[in-house]
């Protein structure tokens, strides 16, 4: 799906704000999209590298079925070149090896083991899902038949028109808004207005959209940095949810110390003041700003501890207290 022939039997694909124009025989970015004499194949179709059971919490998001169960799964592959991933394993293996790793799947299979496992949504997540698009795609379609929701963990770069096909068979999506347009240049390999482009449409669409920031000691800690992420993300909407999490040295990127607490307080407080209803820290469990709160009265609603519900009482999506809405998916 989404892509031009050329002619020379190059082609341009159109999944990803990349728009890579890949000659024969060669891939794009992601590393898994192979162009095969003028005609752009999918490696990672139904090659899942990942298949587990997750709580919804740990995507993160906060705001979309609490204390349920979610069936995670992706293929190898990344559009971004991140210096700090995580799951570096299992992103760039495609940088060092022709060779695609996985386990065969059909997205009947897919649905049937988050059916067996009692989950009340897929997550398509631990790499960038847009690179496995199509997969996802068809899971998707059969999950939301079936009453199954679907759930993106992205960062963001999936061209407008794949946006605009998948969603309406896309229940949820968080998405990473990692800082201005220099860090995404110097660290990851990418631009900046995509990002915001995918997430304004995503809203737009009627997706639930949830953010998440990793705080980088000097890369993207900034008054001005965090303000701009504050400012855009209320734009949109400021009941949209803003997860700061801590950052910890890994992959490439080994020169700065964890994330102070304190900055992870700082950045919270920043979003509450300026205007955001609900903003999180993550990797930090325990340290109190991970449950849910009405914005209008203060009343506790959802407490968490890591990816643990110790409470609940939201019920239908309104405040208890109060009766005030409270933004979200909750059923």
């Amino acid at each position: 799906m989404f892509y031009e022939k050329l002619g020379e039997m190059k082609v341009q694909c159109a999944l990803c704000a990349h728009s890579c124009i890949i000659h024969q025989g060669r891939r794009g970015i992601c590393g898994v999209r192979e162009n095969r004499e003028g005609i752009l194949y999918s490696l990672v179709y139904g090659k899942l590298i990942a298949a587990n059971v997750d709580p919804i919490e740990k995507k993160p998001l906060f705001h979309f079925l609490p204390g349920t169960a979610s069936f995670s799964v992706a293929t190898v592959g990344c559009n971004f070149k991140c210096k700090h991933c995580q799951n570096y394993d299992i992103a760039h293996c495609t940088k060092e090896s022709k060779g695609i790793p996985g386990d065969d799947a059909t997205p009947e299979q897919v649905v049937k083991a988050a059916e067996r496992a009692g989950c009340r949504s897929i997550s398509y997540t631990y790499t960038e899902p847009t690179v496995f698009y199509e997969f996802a795609f068809d899971c998707a379609r059969i999950a939301h038949e079936r009453g199954i929701k679907n759930v993106f963990v992205s960062n963001g770069y999936t061209s407008l028109e794949a946006v605009k096909t998948i969603a309406p068979v896309l229940d949820g999506i968080n998405i990473d808004l990692k800082g201005d347009d220099e860090f995404y240049k110097k660290i990851s390999g990418a631009r900046l207005q995509p990002v915001l482009n995918t997430i304004q449409l995503m809203k737009e669409l009627g997706v639930w959209v949830e953010v998440t920031t990793l705080i980088i000691p000097s890369y993207n800690d900034s008054e001005k940095t965090l303000g701009d992420i504050i400012e855009f993300i209320k734009s949109v909407d400021p009941g949209i949810p803003w997860h700061v999490s801590q950052f910890y040295p890994t992959y490439k990127l080994l020169d700065q110390p964890r994330t102070p607490v304190a900055t992870l307080k700082r950045a919270r407080e920043m979003g509450i003041q300026r205007g955001l209803k609900y903003v999180y820290e993550g990797n930090v469990p325990g340290e109190g700003s991970e449950s849910t709160s009405c914005p209008g009265c203060g009343e506790l609603l959802v407490e968490r501890h890591g990816y643990q519900i110790t409470g609940n009482t939201i019920g239908e999506g309104e405040c208890p207290h109060c009766s005030l809405a409270i933004e979200g998916v909750w059923r």
